[in-house]
């Protein structure tokens, strides 16, 4: 895949498909931060729920750094975190 691919794809699944299936974005994110506040017993944020998200694919790259669902997820929780953290999608 090209950089154009994964990127193209990562924008249609946080822009189309996922919105569809899991909601708004702030909310979905939110759920997960708020759910693993309590598992955790500190605040973990929307924000803070995108980029560990993120991390989760890059601690899956390390097994399969060929697998391209990896780097499109990844691509798509930073630009859901960027928009949360930004405020541009506010």
């Amino acid at each position: 895949m090209t950089r154009e691919d994964i990127l193209a794809t990562a924008s249609r699944l946080v822009t189309v498909e996922r919105a569809a299936t899991h909601g708004a974005l702030d909310e979905g994110l939110g759920r997960i931060g708020d759910l693993w506040s309590i598992y955790l017993g500190q605040p973990v944020s929307a924000v803070d729920a995108a980029a560990m998200l993120a991390l989760m694919k890059v601690a899956r790259l390390v097994e399969n750094p060929r697998h391209a669902d990896n780097w499109i997820d990844l691509a798509g929780y930073a630009a859901c975190g960027g928009e949360l953290a930004t405020g541009a999608g506010s």
